[in-house]
């Protein structure tokens, strides 16, 4: 986790701002749910929406108040039991697929736990003293990136949630937006050579999986503008991509039979009119939109079928180096993904699966204390995504960005292009 070293006077005044700005969105997205919605868990890998409020809280009462205020008294001694997320060393954990059991506290108590840390958090950032500027700033900023995470995890869940309810439920009114048709692909050639990756010295805040920055070789590549769309795929489906071993790593072929896998999540066959889950509601599957709810093994069994490969996390990042660009993000507030008329967005609307194995840069050193354990000990078995999503803060994302999952992950917003040599 870093942060620029400089004057942390000004820092700290736009930091309370955006402190609470990140804390009243997340409480403007769960508004609407019922107790009910907030308490249950649909598996073991999502979360309730309550135990997300309630878990963004310990993480600044954990790190941030007990840190650094003096007599500090717990809001209530059992949190720390129960919304450690998997801080092993900060104390023990509550089992993460009961979590949908803790119907105590009461949602009511969480949101009151909500406006404790609230309040704590402005009282430490308007008299904190001249020598803790620094690593105040940094915590904070930490959490509100920590917070960001958990909005997109919230949404998520409550869509994964809602999918198992029978009455497929809205959790927002679609927009009724244009249908838009999408121009042909092109390719982006990137000449070989050698190019940066990891956080640029210039950014205020990056994750410490995002570091060091360091210098890679990459041999000439040519890359989509646009990620896979649903009539890309639609066309994989008909060709029976699900059907043929030889497209299949061996355990993406065995996950998607035990699964039954015969399309992305959140598809619903018609006769011959495919339908799809979202956020609002069923709608017409729209084959301009990109796909999304893939698993990595369903890209990559796709990228080989269309004749092409799965990016590297640095292939990729070069790119959003290059371009910079993506304009759909949380801030629509359209909670799908959207058929853009600028291909070279490569920023925003699903995350994109990578052929990179998620491990750490040549160098990286986890920090000390509890903290160390936010990113370093994930670094094995997953896969790195890159480029946000519409369910992601515009401020959070930035090409250095570096997003895990395990390969069968479906249930996030998740994407991909391909890429050809």
């Amino acid at each position: 986790m870093t942060l620029l070293k400089q004057s942390t006077t000004p820092i700290l005044t736009q930091l309370a701002k955006t402190f609470i700005a990140t804390r009243e969105l997340t409480n403007k997205l769960s508004i609407t749910l019922t107790t009910e919605d907030a308490c249950a868990q649909s598996a073991a890998f999502a979360s309730p929406a309550k135990w997300h409020l309630a878990h963004t809280s310990w993480f600044f009462e954990k790190f941030l108040l007990k840190a650094f205020c003096k007599n500090y008294l717990d809001f209530n001694d059992n949190f720390n039991h129960l919304f450690n997320s998997y801080y092993k060393s900060a104390g023990t954990v509550y089992t993460r697929k009961h979590r949908g059991l803790l119907t105590r506290p009461s949602l009511e108590t969480v949101y009151a736990y909500r406006n404790h840390i609230n309040k704590g958090v402005i009282k430490l950032l308007k008299s904190c003293n001249r020598k803790l500027h620094t690593e105040v700033a940094t915590r904070v900023l930490l959490g509100i990136n920590h917070e960001q995470q958990h909005q997109e995890l919230l949404l998520t869940d409550i869509k994964h949630l809602f999918w198992h309810n029978p009455l497929l439920p809205n959790y927002h009114v679609a927009r009724n937006d244009e249908t838009l048709s999408r121009g042909p692909q092109e390719w982006i050639e990137i000449g070989s050579g050698i190019y940066e990756a990891g956080a640029e010295h210039k950014s205020l805040f990056a994750f410490d999986n995002e570091t060091p920055n360091h210098r890679v070789f990459l041999n000439k590549y040519e890359i989509a503008s646009r990620t896979v769309t649903n009539k890309d795929y639609v066309d994989f489906i008909e060709d029976n991509g699900y059907q043929n071993p030889m497209l299949w790593l061996s355990d993406g072929w065995d996950i998607k039979n035990n699964n039954e896998w015969q399309a992305p999540l959140y598809w619903i066959k018609d006769d011959k009119n495919w339908s799809q889950f979202t956020l609002g509601g069923v709608k017409s599957l729209n084959l301009a939109e990109p796909v999304c709810h893939l698993s990595f093994y369903e890209a990559d069994a796709y990228a080989r079928w269309a004749g092409y490969r799965l990016p590297t996390e640095i292939e990729l990042e070069v790119v959003c180096q290059k371009f910079r660009s993506g304009n759909h993000f949380l801030e629509t507030e359209k909670l799908h993904p959207s058929v853009d008329k600028n291909d070279f967005n490569f920023m925003g609307n699903v995350w994109e699966w990578t052929n990179s194995s998620y491990l750490p840069y040549p160098g990286f050193s986890p920090p000390e204390g509890a903290l160390g354990e936010y990113n370093g000990k994930f670094m094995i078995n997953q896969m790195v995504l890159k480029g946000g999503s519409c369910l992601t803060p515009k401020s959070h994302i930035r090409p250095s960005y570096r997003n895990f999952f395990y390969p069968q992950d479906r249930w996030q917003m998740t994407g991909f292009r391909v890429v050809k040599n």
